[in-house]
């Protein structure tokens, strides 16, 4: 039996979420074009016959502008030297650039086998994939290459084969039906949050995040999850835009994760949306602490 701890890092938008759904087979961390949609580390737990795995998902690694950013790269780089492979997630259909090389020199030392994970590799000629294993094979840096497609699936099974062979051998670090370490509270901010970014735009996505107020589990016949959820904004110009005219808009990002709750908690689900403006709040303490950023 082999156990251990793989962490999935690299820049933003590269699809570490993406992959970790794929790689746990079911929807941990919310999915968005928008960069720096994960903000959390996210545990997920995936069971073999042979092995259990314990993925982590980090924020993109990118310069921090706010103390919120600074965290988040803290959650990604501390998995560094934490764990037993350390996948190295890069978008194969964009050139690497300055954030890329950053990414790479953080890796320095690391006594972990490093693996390259060139996702999307769907999106890209496969007579561009080869010269480009081969690039990073020449550096010495990886002990595995790994092209894949997050989206897709493409490879997927051969990069889990590939992560079981170098973990170490062990008991499992968790019991059989373990999913991850996120409180429920979390998904359902997450889930809010995660409409929010689909139906808002421009500088919405980033200076926007979700509070769960009240968190009621469904009692007696009724079987109702109740929900109370705050939208907090930086700026009182932007609250109009999250409500929408005649509160059109927060209906729409209400209804939406209205229903995928239902669906991620098996039950009927009450949600209430508010918007409250609250000016830097990525650099207020108390709700970075709120929505779970330590």
């Amino acid at each position: 039996m082999k156990s251990g701890f793989v962490s999935l890092i690299g820049r933003p938008n590269a699809g570490k979420s993406t992959l970790l759904n794929r790689l746990v087979g079911t929807k941990l961390a919310i999915v968005s074009d928008k960069p720096q949609t994960t903000r959390n580390r996210i545990l997920g737990v995936r069971n073999y016959p042979d092995a259990q795995v314990v993925f982590l998902d980090t924020p993109g690694i990118h310069r921090p502008l706010h103390r919120m950013n600074v965290r988040m790269v803290d959650a990604a780089i501390d998995t560094i030297r934490e764990v037993d492979v350390l996948g190295l997630v890069v978008d194969a259909a964009e050139p690497p650039g300055k954030g890329d090389r950053f990414v790479a020199n953080l890796l320095e030392g690391v006594a972990a086998p490093i693996f390259l994970i060139l996702n999307k590799v769907d999106l890209i000629k496969k007579t561009r994939l080869l010269p480009m294993i081969q690039r990073h094979a020449e550096t010495g840096r990886f002990a595995e290459i790994v092209p894949v497609s997050a989206a897709t699936g493409e490879n997927v099974d051969r990069l889990e084969r590939a992560i079981v062979d170098r973990l170490p051998e062990g008991e499992p670090r968790y019991p059989a039906d373990y999913l991850t370490d996120q409180p429920e509270r979390f998904f359902a901010a997450e889930i809010v949050r995660e409409k929010l970014l689909q139906f808002t735009h421009a500088e919405i996505p980033f200076s926007s995040a979700v509070v769960v107020d009240r968190f009621e589990e469904p009692t007696g016949d009724r079987g109702l999850l109740s929900l109370h959820c705050t939208i907090v904004v930086e700026r009182e110009s932007q609250k109009p835009i999250v409500i929408g005219r005649g509160g059109e808009m927060i209906k729409r990002i209400g209804t939406a994760a209205r229903e995928d709750l239902e669906r991620f908690f098996g039950t009927r689900v009450f949600l209430d949306l508010h918007v409250r403006v609250k000016s830097e709040w990525r650099e207020d303490e108390q709700v970075l602490n709120e929505i779970g950023l330590k």
